[in-house]
């Protein structure tokens, strides 16, 4: 693609705005995604962080992941939040979780995009003697945080990614989880002060009853001294989570690319069983109804038959026949004909749809990413390359929002957002 001088300027100039985002949210080792709003380090943010850092600052890069890793515990599970500082500005804070760790952090995990993160830097870089000694040393780190999924999040042995929580799965309010979560004892959550609603509309975020369950569940899990096997098999929320599991579905590919690289044949056999078993499994997601995978509820076997912009990761994790994927790709066409920018994070044909509250409606750059890339990596290039310009448009008018409005292109959640400038320097922003 040819760009005139104005828009390469403009280019410029968001390639550097961008930049300096990073640059003002970083901590020193660690990114926060919004000074306001967010003042600590997450587990799935960071990993998207260091793809942005990539673009100009690769040690900086490297230093991110490293930093998020000093923090597993020793049984291999790594934190959806670390609180290397205290802040007052945010709830719940580490006193909440009270997981009795040194860094503190909470007792729930995130997304594993770390494994694919860390293949794309090598991948993306110069394969120096000093970035695989770095490799190296994360890679028994990744290996251990999947066997912890494997041992603590697939309860059923099905081969899924069981979330305990919500916040669990990054798409925190999706509609998805309102009914495994109407089930959840709110009556002993007492009185708390939300902070978030200081510093951002309030019609943008999750709503005080959805909170009320989070807290909830948080409650469970520290009155069970985070006790990760307990709670799978007997906490208030427990769904199989179709984003979860496609990403670490992927991760897994991508961590035995990375054991294929270093020579740890060992691995190779383990990491391969369990692809395999997440392949053989992935089809109890597919609703027939809706004709997309979707997330199902352990607790009542009921699947949520919503269409959400994870039912699409299926491409990222290179799953689906080709029926399947063919069904996916025409909601793709039916969804773009009802909106003006790709992808919502919620098709607008359901009633739940909320084009600005948060997870309900707004597109997410991160979750775009991954499934345009699913998309190219499965032949379907012109999709990919539509995603990719329409997130590039909303940052071009909007600026580097935590998401965007599908329909009107308007910002929504927090600004001068990490992990959106760093998937403008690493993906929208190119060529």
């Amino acid at each position: 693609m040819t760009y005139s001088t104005s828009s390469q300027t403009q280019t410029q100039t968001l390639d550097a705005a961008a930049r300096a985002i990073l640059k003002t949210n970083d901590r020193g080792g660690y990114t926060v995604p919004n000074g306001r709003v967010y003042p600590f380090q997450w587990n799935w943010d960071s990993a998207f962080v260091a793809l942005g850092f990539a673009d100009f600052d690769r040690d900086r890069a490297w230093v991110e992941i490293e930093t998020l890793f000093e923090a597993q515990w020793d049984d291999g599970f790594l934190p959806h939040i670390v609180f290397w500082k205290d802040d007052s500005g945010y709830f719940p804070g580490a006193s909440v979780w009270d997981a009795h760790k040194n860094p503190a952090t909470s007792g729930i995990t995130q997304p594993p995009v770390a494994a694919s993160v860390i293949r794309w830097l090598w991948d993306s870089g110069s394969k120096s003697a000093r970035e695989a000694e770095r490799m190296a040393a994360l890679y028994p780190k990744v290996l251990k945080w999947h066997r912890w999924f494997a041992r603590h999040r697939d309860p059923e042995g099905r081969g899924l990614v069981v979330a305990t929580h919500p916040w669990e799965t990054g798409r925190d309010n999706s509609p998805e989880w309102d009914y495994p979560a109407s089930g959840v004892d709110i009556s002993a959550v007492g009185s708390y002060e939300r902070r978030d609603t200081s510093h951002l509309d309030a019609q943008m975020r999750p709503t005080k009853l959805d909170y009320d369950r989070y807290l909830a569940i948080v409650q469970f899990g520290r009155d069970h001294d985070w006790d990760h096997d307990v709670i799978a098999r007997t906490g208030p929320f427990r769904v199989a989570d179709v984003g979860m599991t496609m990403i670490l579905l992927r991760a897994n590919r991508d961590l035995l690319a990375l054991a294929k690289i270093l020579g740890r044949s060992k691995d190779y056999a383990e990491i391969e069983a369990s692809i395999e078993k997440t392949r053989a499994g992935i089809d109890w997601l597919w609703n027939d109804e809706v004709e997309a995978f979707c997330s199902r509820d352990l607790i009542s076997g009921r699947s949520s038959a919503m269409i959400t912009s994870a039912s699409f990761l299926s491409f990222y994790a290179g799953v689906g026949t080709e029926k399947q994927n063919q069904s996916l790709i025409a909601h793709l066409d039916r969804i773009s004909s009802k909106i003006d920018k790709m992808l919502p994070s919620l098709d607008p044909d359901h009633e739940a749809f909320d084009a600005m509250r948060y997870w309900r409606g707004p597109c997410w750059a991160v979750v775009t990413f991954l499934v345009a890339r699913g998309l190219l990596d499965e032949g379907q290039s012109e999709w990919a390359e539509r995603l990719r310009l329409d997130t590039a448009a909303l940052i071009r008018d909007t600026g580097f929002y935590e998401a965007f409005c599908p329909v009107s292109g308007r910002g929504t959640g927090g600004d001068l957002f990490s992990w959106t400038a760093a998937m403008w320097l690493f993906w929208a922003g190119k060529a």
